[in-house]
């Protein structure tokens, strides 16, 4: 493994850690998925407690590790910070052949302040990562204005095209108060936005990677699973990594696949009913199951499509038990569908 600082901006003693492991040879791969790291720090440094010892956890899971130590303190003026992050998630992606990684897997993870950012980057940056991990992150405009007044909040820009999100937090943290974490939460659900949460009993604020050696807080004993939690939710939306590579993920995860520019079986029931006719034809399957139901169990055929017009295809085909196979087959002809909405 290889290990380069990257000097981003001198004047703002802003910096790039890049930890960077082999490929091929011995691993029969070309190619890692990526992290970049945002330490908190309330905006007035970058906590070492959340830097190396995060990257440190994904590296272990074959990740390259990137940790950005983004303009703070006297050089902390919005939108510094987020300029650093774009900076940072170009040199990356123009990086990606002489770094190993694959430029559509690379994840942000953010904490408290750094977890406002890493919001900032999933909602409103040009270079949006592919799924963003918020740990204890600063939401609302009360803690967001103590770190620095006027800065955006995350939770009023999600949108259709934010990424997805894996969100942890303590049910008792006395410095970021957990509505911060539940009103992105409901953000993101309002919009449709794929994430995941997990709020635990008590660990209170900056817990890290909540193992004994590197916390000061008392935590819930089942605290340390957030890491590995989140790094199996994001094989979920990238695919496992394997021997030999990347093999499909089990459950496809889009940022909202009823905005891709093709059809899937990830759209829902009420946005593939908008579509043309050659695409209700290939869902007939999906129909014909539909209606059987609605028959036997004395509904309309109308009412029922419209009270599940807001699950997925995949969940209704599934529902009415369309063979695997066919639901495959039937996602492979959608994918061939532009998106007309």
């Amino acid at each position: 493994m290889e290990k380069e600082l990257i000097v981003l901006n001198e004047a703002r003693h802003v910096t790039l850690t890049a930890y960077v492991q082999e490929v091929d040879g011995e691993f029969q791969f070309a190619k890692r998925p990526a992290i970049l790291i945002m330490p908190g720090g309330g905006y007035a440094m970058c906590s070492d407690r959340e830097a190396d010892p995060v990257a440190m956890a994904y590296l272990k899971a074959g990740y390259q590790a990137f940790i950005l130590r983004y303009s703070t303190g006297a050089h902390k003026a919005w939108p510094n910070p987020l300029n650093d992050y774009e900076q940072a998630m170009t040199l990356i992606e123009e990086n990606a052949d002489k770094w190993h990684l694959d430029k559509t897997r690379i994840a942000a993870v953010g904490f408290s302040a750094g977890g406002h950012l890493c919001a900032c980057a999933a909602t409103i940056a040009q270079h949006k990562p592919a799924a963003a991990i918020l740990v204890y992150p600063a939401i609302l405009k009360d803690i967001c204005d103590l770190c620095q007044p006027g800065m955006p909040q995350p939770n009023e820009y999600v949108a259709a095209d934010t990424c997805p999100c894996f969100l942890v937090a303590a049910r008792d943290d006395r410095t970021v108060d957990i509505k911060n974490s539940l009103m992105m939460q409901l953000a993101l659900a309002e919009h449709g936005v794929a994430f995941e949460s997990h709020t635990y009993s008590y660990g209170g604020h900056g817990f890290s990677t909540a193992e004994e050696w590197i916390n000061t807080n008392r935590v819930s004993r089942r605290m340390p699973n957030w890491v590995p939690d989140s790094i199996g939710w994001l094989e979920e939306i990238f695919g496992t990594l394997t021997s030999k590579g990347f093999v499909e993920p089990d459950i496809k995860i889009s940022m909202n696949a009823n905005n891709a520019p093709v059809l899937s079986v990830e759209c829902t029931l009420g946005h593939i009913r908008k579509q043309s006719e050659a695409v209700q034809e290939i869902l007939h399957p999906l129909f014909a199951g539909i209606k059987a139901v609605a028959a036997a169990r004395g509904y309309t055929e109308d009412g029922l499509m419209a009270a599940v017009s807001g699950n997925t295809v995949r969940e209704l085909m599934e529902m009415v038990q369309v063979p695997d196979e066919v639901i495959s087959k039937i996602d492979k002809a959608l994918h061939e569908m532009v998106n007309q909405l």
